[in-house]
C-alpha cells in the first residue's frame, strides 16, 4: 500500500472514531488538496477509489485533471483558492464545487457562466471569521444579505460556508462562529478543517475537511 493511502486510511479511521465518540450527526468527506503535487502522488488515491480532490489554481487544475476526469468519471473537483472573475468560465467548466465565493461581482459571473454551460456548481460562501483585513471573505454580520443576493438574485446553489481561521489561533472559536452562522441560514455543509485542525473541525460539524500535507507530505514549492 502506498504511503498516501495509509495516511488517508489512518485519518479516516481517526475521524470516524471522533464521530462515534462524540455521537456526531455527520461524518465529513475528505478533500485531498493536490496543489503542487504531481499525478504520480495522486494516482494511488484514485485507484483506491477516493473521490474528492482540491486545487487552488485554475491553470494547474486544467493541466492536471483534464485527462484524468475522463478516466475516473466519478471524481469531484473542488476549487479552494481565491477565484478571480476573469477565470470563472474555466472554473465552472472544471470544478464541481467552489469554496471561495466572496463578492457579488463573482456571484454574477458564476451565474452567467452556469447558464452558458447549463451546469449548477455547488458553492460555499467564504466567511472572514477573524475579521482579518488581509483575507478574503464575507464578514459574519454581512452574511445574510450576501447569501440572499446570491440565492435570490443570481439563483446560485449555495450549499454551505467555508472559513480559514487566523494563523496560530484557537481554531475552535472560529469553527463555532461558522457553525452558528450556517445554522442561522439552514445550510447543510461546512468546509472547515485543514491538516493542523481537522479533529476540532469534525467536532464542530465540518462536512468537508481540506487536507493536503497530512496525506501527501510536504509540497515542492
Amino acid at each position: 500500500m502506498h504511503n498516501s493511502e495509509q495516511k488517508l486510511n489512518s485519518i479516516k479511521n481517526e475521524v470516524n472514531e471522533i464521530v462515534k465518540e462524540k455521537q456526531l450527526q455527520t461524518t465529513p468527506q475528505i478533500i485531498v488538496v493536490t496543489k503542487k503535487f504531481s499525478l504520480d502522488k495522486i494516482i494511488p488515491l484514485l485507484k483506491m477509489g477516493h473521490l474528492h480532490f482540491g486545487e487552488n489554481q485554475i491553470q494547474e487544475a486544467e493541466e492536471k485533471w483534464d485527462g484524468i476526469k475522463n478516466q475516473y468519471k466519478n471524481i469531484k473537483l473542488h476549487m479552494l483558492g481565491k477565484l478571480q472573475s476573469n477565470k470563472v468560465k474555466k472554473a465552472v467548466q472544471i470544478f464541481d464545487y467552489i469554496h471561495s465565493l466572496d463578492n457579488l461581482k463573482l456571484a454574477k459571473k458564476i451565474s452567467i457562466c452556469e447558464k452558458e454551460f447549463n451546469k449548477k456548481t455547488k458553492l460555499f460562501v467564504q466567511v472572514n471569521v477573524g475579521h482579518e483585513n488581509q483575507k478574503s471573505g464575507i464578514l459574519p454580520e454581512q452574511l445574510l444579505e450576501f447569501y440572499n443576493s446570491c440565492t435570490k438574485i443570481f439563483s446560485l446553489n449555495v450549499i454551505g460556508l467555508m472559513c480559514i481561521p487566523p494563523i496560530n489561533s484557537n481554531s475552535e472559536k472560529y469553527f463555532q462562529i461558522l457553525k452558528k452562522n450556517s445554522t442561522k441560514l439552514n445550510l447543510p455543509d461546512l468546509s472547515m478543517g485543514m491538516s493542523s485542525d481537522y479533529g476540532e473541525a469534525t467536532i464542530y460539524g465540518s462536512t468537508y475537511l481540506r487536507l493536503g500535507t497530512a496525506i501527501l507530505g510536504k509540497r515542492n514549492n
